[in-house]
């Protein structure tokens, strides 16, 4: 599934700025145990021939053997209706020797290399909910609620409560709305 692997968006690198001239720097993942990893990232040519270059290493969990990446992605951009312009990830990957190509906003790793989540057969959890659930669209962990609770440094200013603590209640809503519904849902199929 797409939700757990390590991913770049354009969205993330155009928010970092990464789209604005010649930049380099650092994606740093942890893990849900706490286990780090990081890729070097860089944007060329954003004039010419605009790629993001990507390098960092990677371990092999039975040999322990260490193999270093280092690749281009080429990048393309669309107008916005408004004004401005988006910025695409087109897919480096050969699938069945065949190449990819795709315009896409987000790259996965889900083997050794970042490549579209069509090339590696990816699915985001949603769209293997089933029956009840489905209803329901994404749902939201007991850990996600913690982890968005933990987030949150104040719940109001001047009197007022902040944007993201009204995220977070309208979250906590669907949270609870959703565990009802299956719990009754559950408990229908028994009797």
């Amino acid at each position: 599934m797409a939700d757990g692997l390590r991913k770049i968006s354009t969205n993330f690198l155009k928010k970092y700025d990464y789209f604005n001239g010649y930049k380099y720097g650092l994606i740093t993942w942890t893990s849900y145990w706490g286990d780090k990893n990081s890729i070097s990232v860089q944007t060329i040519g954003l004039d010419d021939d605009p790629r993001l270059r990507i390098f960092y290493t990677s371990t092999d969990n039975q040999t322990g053997e260490k193999r270093d990446f280092d690749y281009d992605i080429p990048l393309t951009t669309t107008p916005c209706h408004f004004g401005g312009k988006r910025h695409w990830f087109i897919c480096p990957w050969y699938r069945n020797g065949v190449y990819c190509g795709r315009r896409v906003g987000t790259l996965y790793k889900g083997g050794d290399y970042f490549a579209c989540r069509h090339c590696y057969g990816l699915t985001y959890e949603s769209q293997n909910a089933s029956g009840i659930a489905k209803r329901f669209g994404k749902i939201i962990s007991a850990p996600e609620m913690d982890e968005r609770w933990a987030s949150i440094t104040k719940t109001h200013y001047q009197g007022k409560p902040t944007k993201k603590y009204l995220r977070y209640m309208q979250a906590e809503r669907k949270f609870l709305w959703t565990m009802n519904a299956l719990v009754e849902g559950l408990n229908t199929k028994k009797r």
